[in-house]
């Protein structure tokens, strides 16, 4: 995708307000405008709970795998344990990235 520059001019305040809203996002200033843009609401950046739940995240992936190699080693697998893991994990991963990754759709109604 090509990428336009542009230009523009804020004052000092509003220039502040927006450098805060970037240094709480942890997102660059362009990946920033361009969430506000498309009407979502960035959000801040993750704190302490959510590097935990990723090593709970990592901690079901090692697991999932040790299952993995076990059936492979004894040349059976048992699906139902696995299938299980396996949903455990997905459900898991969408809550951190509803909780902590997707911006928010935003209030403001302009088109």
């Amino acid at each position: 995708m090509k990428r336009i520059k542009k230009q523009f001019w804020l004052s000092e305040k509003e220039n502040a307000d927006f450098m805060k809203k970037v240094e709480l996002s942890g997102l660059s200033q362009s990946a920033v405008l361009r969430i506000l843009i498309k009407g979502y609401e960035p959000r801040e950046k993750p704190d302490d709970r959510f590097y935990d739940l990723m090593r709970q995240f990592y901690a079901m992936s090692n697991n999932l795998n040790q299952i993995a190699i076990k059936a492979n080693s004894l040349g059976f697998v048992d699906t139902r344990l696995l299938k299980d893991k396996i949903d455990k994990l997905n459900k898991f991963q969408l809550e951190i990235e509803k909780k902590y990754l997707c911006p928010e759709k935003s209030s403001l109604l302009w088109k």
